[in-house]
């Protein structure tokens, strides 16, 4: 059997600047950031006259799957933002830190809320999920 490590979690945005803002206010770091398209960018999207801005963002620490945050310069983007989560499709990633308190504070700080507040999961887990720009929706989970 093949193996499977997450290497990275796609999120389309409209707003390519606040994203990164938002990502890099709970602690990722920019690994890079570039334009992209061609005939490859085409053939893998499916889609024709693929143009798309781009960065390649990491989680704070050893390792932890990546963000890659695109903004589609053409063709345009479709969809919905603000998704609830009762919504079909992914809905949000979760990132385990070692403070939980602290990235709420740092998303607070930066002007990121929490969807409702924080909680102690069954003595297991702290948990919180932050509302970012555009509906886009992060949980952090401390492990107990």
């Amino acid at each position: 059997m093949t193996a499977f490590r997450m290497d990275h979690v796609g999120v389309t945005v409209q707003d390519l600047d606040r994203a990164i803002a938002f990502f890099e206010a709970l602690g990722f770091e920019m690994e890079g950031r570039s334009e992209v398209g061609g005939p490859w960018a085409d053939r893998v999207n499916g889609l024709d006259g693929t143009r798309v801005d781009m960065a390649m963002m990491s989680p704070p620490g050893v390792g932890g799957t990546k963000l890659e945050l695109s903004r589609f310069i053409s063709p345009e983007p479709v969809g919905e933002m603000a998704r609830p989560v009762n919504s079909f499709g992914f809905s949000h990633v979760c990132y385990q830190v070692d403070d939980v308190g602290a990235v709420v504070a740092r998303a607070r700080d930066a002007g990121y809320g929490l969807v409702r507040q924080l909680v102690n999961y069954e003595d297991i887990y702290r948990l919180a999920y932050i509302r970012g720009p555009e509906g886009l929706l992060v949980e952090v989970a401390q492990a107990l």
